[in-house]
């Protein structure tokens, strides 16, 4: 009874998921682009599930563990700013099905490593490649969707950083326990060169500025937060009034232009922690959880989905909170929402890391999970609320540089301390010092934001008045 209702129950899932996703067209597009995010989180998580396969093959330690996934961070973040260039210039679907192409190629090179050299060289491939998903992923998604969706839609499509990660971390232990390490990458290689064709195939290329408004008409993505801070009658800050033209900026002006902006500031030193934490957690949790719980491979599994479960409600709740909150009246609801997620993120994770009972930390995480992703919307709006719109390409490759380079520290430092604070023990003995010493970050977050708040009011009527100023054509 049950095996006969199964496709049926099937069908109604995924008829509600497309529904909600905005219907087929809508939901391909975003389901195809949070893949491409997927793929790119992936590849970290498989080498998080591989650490003690690939010390004991390759004879290394958790220092040069995090060096392999510090190192495509590191040159991603390098390769941002031409990539973001060449992304405006040239087509965009072609540009990223054959950089996922070569993706799946640095990957199958990886899998064939028989050294540490060997396989750091192909790592460092791959950061150049990887740099293309951020920049197009935004401009697709801006020439694909409407002002008014985009927030919702940039939150279901972030959603694929999490799956990806938790896939990788998951999927990727499963088939090194049952055959190698190497077989974990060349299996998500060829998911890699199926996505390429699907890419291909499925993604719509747009005109570019097809979802462009009306001259001196409000951003829909904005619109709340403009109208908020219009009735509440705060005064734009003079010094971050545009007095020339931002589509003429050059890179160092546009540069010295948004670092002027103190929220933005602030949010990407925010969004730089947070990533800096998320990359040490998904290189190191499983070793972590393997040596402080003592779980076998099923229960490691459980405990990574149910991780998984709780990134993605945040990261599909946050945004809709703070935008609620911001059409009640709560003007910085979109920076004080992510303070409190940090906030909570940390204290959350504090009891879960002390404890050694799996079944203690499993609902712990699962909370300090969805708080920590969550803080990642909110954040993303900000950025839109308080830089003119010709100029988000070039604030988010600012931001994406210090993010990728947060991610490139981290396992590093993460190895590294591990040791350290182990005595020279490269087991998960000192992994929990390291993970009880990065909370500290998340809290400097959380006080961070909330000194946003009281700039956040005055940017936005900033780059009101810019747009003002210079509307679109």
């Amino acid at each position: 009874m049950i095996t006969a209702q199964a496709p049926r129950m099937w069908g109604r899932a995924v008829h509600a998921l497309t529904r909600r996703l905005g219907g087929p067209r809508q939901a391909r597009v975003v389901l195809l682009l949070a893949c491409v995010l997927a793929l790119n989180t992936a590849d970290s998580g498989v080498i998080g599930a591989i650490v003690e396969e690939l010390r004991r093959s390759l004879h290394i330690n958790n220092t040069e563990v995090g060096v392999l996934t510090a190192a495509p961070s590191l040159v991603g973040a390098v390769a941002t700013v031409p990539v973001g260039m060449l992304t405006d210039r040239v087509p965009r679907v072609p540009l990223l099905a054959g950089s996922i192409m070569l993706w799946s190629a640095a990957m199958v090179v990886g899998g064939l490593a028989t050294s540490y050299d060997w396989l750091l060289t192909s790592r460092v491939a791959l950061g150049a490649v990887t740099a293309t998903a951020g920049p197009t992923v935004a401009s697709l998604t801006g020439d694909l969707f409407p002002h008014q969706e985009r927030a919702g839609v940039y939150g279901r499509i972030l959603a694929g950083e999490l799956v990806g990660a938790g896939f990788g971390l998951v999927v990727g232990g499963n088939v090194a326990a049952a055959l190698s390490w190497r077989f974990s990458f060349w299996f998500v290689a060829v998911l890699g060169v199926a996505l390429a064709l699907a890419v291909w195939r499925l993604l719509p290329e747009p005109g570019r500025g097809v979802q462009g408004r009306p001259a001196g008409s409000p951003r829909g993505d904005t619109e709340a937060a403009q109208q908020a801070v219009e009735e509440s009658d705060v005064e734009p800050r003079p010094e971050n009034v545009l007095a020339a033209d931002p589509a003429r900026m050059t890179l160092p002006q546009a540069a010295r232009h948004v670092l002027r902006i103190r929220t933005n500031v602030i949010i990407i030193l925010a969004s730089a922690i947070g990533y800096f934490f998320f990359a040490g957690l998904r290189t190191f949790a499983m070793v972590f959880v393997q040596h402080r719980y003592g779980v076998g491979r099923a229960e490691l599994s459980l405990l990574v989905l149910v991780i998984g479960l709780g990134a993605l409600v945040g990261v599909l709740t946050s945004g809709r909170v703070a935008d609620r909150l911001v059409r009640r009246g709560r003007i910085a609801a979109r920076v004080l929402v992510p303070s409190v997620a940090y906030t909570a993120s940390a204290l959350l994770f504090l009891p879960g890391l002390l404890t050694r009972s799996a079944w203690i930390a499993m609902p712990l995480f699962f909370l300090a999970a969805a708080a920590l992703a969550g803080a990642n919307p909110p954040l993303d709006a900000v950025r839109l609320d308080v830089v003119h719109f010709r100029l988000w390409g070039r604030a988010e490759s600012i931001r994406t540089i210090l993010r990728m380079a947060g991610e490139a520290i981290a396992p590093v430092l993460f190895g590294w301390l591990s040791g350290l604070f182990g005595d020279g023990d490269q087991s998960g003995t000192g992994l929990d010092r390291v993970f009880l010493l990065a909370l500290i970050p998340l809290l400097v977050n959380g006080l961070l934001l909330l000194r946003a708040r009281r700039d956040y009011p005055a940017d936005v009527a900033s780059a009101m008045e810019s747009e003002r100023r210079f509307p679109a054509a």
